[in-house]
């Protein structure tokens, strides 16, 4: 492709390149330049893309799209931003594959997940088409799973799936849209036909530090969506459309003003049913998770399907007919007198969410196994602590993910929340050893909630990522 081709819908602030030049591929990774790519130096947090520029061009580069002109003798584009820069690129050279299909983004702390994969099902059911997915879990092209490393991969990787999901013939993708994704730029010009918003709650204020940074960063998903879906019961939804571009359309359990809401809410242990109401029409509705965010999750799921065109009995129908996500309010089966639940609560919030939904139909004790991830926001875990102590009959305190972290040195701090509790509790610090003791320790009717893990099949302990699967580990537990 052509340098110039390659830079169309970039302000260029100086250039020494040919822009007629043949580029070969596009990197911004130094390790892995080949001959006559461009390579796109980006500013990190932990390092500077242009501290590598020499490293790139001994591999071959051909030129640097850069924010500070190079030492290194290689011809240059200089630009403002480019993380925005390698967004517009990649987009570029896979030939815009988004606008060949209709974009829907979810973003939010809690929900996005199953809500993601909920709406995924529902187009695929009604309309008959092939969607991809990008999300937490995995990303999905129709019903092929491909392994995810983060909630949103960087540009680059999210334009080559794009790519790789028109070529497969998608007609839809759904993607989770997470907050770092908007602020950093790697869903830059990317147009949604529809950005949803589920809720926001304290998480990632190690790198957002305040809640306002971090709602600013969700809003500017309403810029680049043509309609916005908003709960309309969450306290930051004025922020969400202060700014806001998009068509906004709201739902809400509670309030009558909403687009649409949910009336004769009933909460069951094997799941929910509602009554969704909109424009004066009741539509039953029947969904297989337990708990009230899972009306969240349905009402969300069906304002997506309705601002599609679809009929709001035919999306109902569609949603009465999805299942439960993997590390969702998963149940693992144990063939004995307690149950097993795993669940991705690794927010105060969310771990609320989950334990309101298990005692609203436990007849035993409800043990929670909780910890907190490492290299993350510290000031959240002494309040997992205090919310697994204040709302469980018995907590157990362990490890997550440390990564760079001393295990026990994230253990106290999610003591700190626990001082004073008349709830008992034991510390463990080994993860495998924390429920191979709660599964050996039940009583009769025993609910005992995995809170943290979720979909995750790994353990991150420094820099290596272990293999380590919740449902093998109670497996391997009951058989012994």
């Amino acid at each position: 492709m052509r340098l110039s081709e390659l830079l169309k819908g970039i302000d260029i602030i100086k250039t020494t390149a040919d822009l007629n030049m043949e580029i070969s591929g596009i990197c911004y990774d130094s390790r892995k330049a080949k001959q006559g790519n461009i390579f796109v130096a980006v500013v990190g947090y932990e390092s500077d893309g242009h501290n590598y520029i020499n490293s790139a061009v001994s591999l071959g580069a051909g030129c640097v799209l850069c924010e500070k002109e190079p030492e290194a003798d290689i011809p240059y584009i200089l630009i403002e931003n480019t993380r925005r820069g390698l967004a517009v690129v990649s987009a570029n050279w896979f030939d815009n594959p988004a606008s060949k299909m209709k974009m829907i983004g979810v973003t939010g702390t809690n929900g996005k997940t199953t809500t993601t994969n909920l709406i995924k099902t529902m187009l695929e059911e009604v309309f008959k088409c092939k969607v991809g997915l990008i999300g937490t879990n995995c990303n999905m092209i129709g019903d092929v799973v491909m392994e995810a490393e983060r909630t949103t991969p960087e540009s680059y990787e999210i334009q080559a799936l794009f790519a790789e999901m028109v070529n497969a013939g998608c007609e839809y993708v759904v993607m989770e849209v997470s907050s770092h994704a908007l602020y950093l730029d790697r869903v830059a010009g990317i147009e949604f036909e529809i950005g949803i918003f589920s809720n926001l709650t304290r998480d990632h204020l190690d790198f957002h530090k305040t809640m306002e940074e971090y709602g600013r960063a969700k809003a500017l998903l309403f810029r680049q969506s043509r309609i916005g879906i908003v709960n309309l019961d969450d306290e930051y939804c004025g922020l969400m459309t202060e700014n806001a571009t998009a068509k906004i359309f709201t739902y809400s359990i509670d309030k009558t003003e909403a687009d649409l809401s949910a009336k004769n809410v009933v909460l069951k242990p094997d799941g929910i049913s509602f009554a969704a109401l909109m424009t004066a029409r009741l539509e039953k509705v029947k969904l297989a998770i337990p708990g009230q965010f899972s009306v969240y999750n349905g009402l969300t799921a069906l304002a997506a399907l309705v601002n599609l065109g679809v009929d709001l009995r035919d999306a109902a129908q569609a949603l009465s007919r999805c299942q439960g996500v993997k590390g969702r309010v998963e149940v693992v089966p144990t063939n004995s007198d307690f149950t097993v639940i795993i669940d991705y609560a690794h927010t105060p919030d969310a771990l609320e969410n989950v334990l309101n939904t298990v005692n609203g139909f436990a007849t035993g004790r409800v043990v929670v196994l909780v910890g907190c991830g490492g290299d993350r926001d510290k000031t959240k875990r002494p309040v997992m602590g205090k919310t697994a102590v204040d709302m469980a009959d018995f907590a157990i305190i362990t490890s997550d993910n440390p990564r760079t972290e001393e295990p026990m040195a994230i253990i106290e701090d999610i003591l700190e929340g626990v001082k004073g509790t008349k709830t008992p509790y034991k510390v463990i610090e080994n993860r495998r050893e924390a429920i191979g003791w709660a599964i050996k320790n039940h009583k009769p009717d025993d609910i005992i909630i995995l809170a943290g893990k979720g979909h995750e099949t790994y353990q991150i302990i420094g820099k290596t990522k272990n293999h380590f699967d919740e449902r093998e580990v109670v497996r391997e537990f009951l058989e012994n």
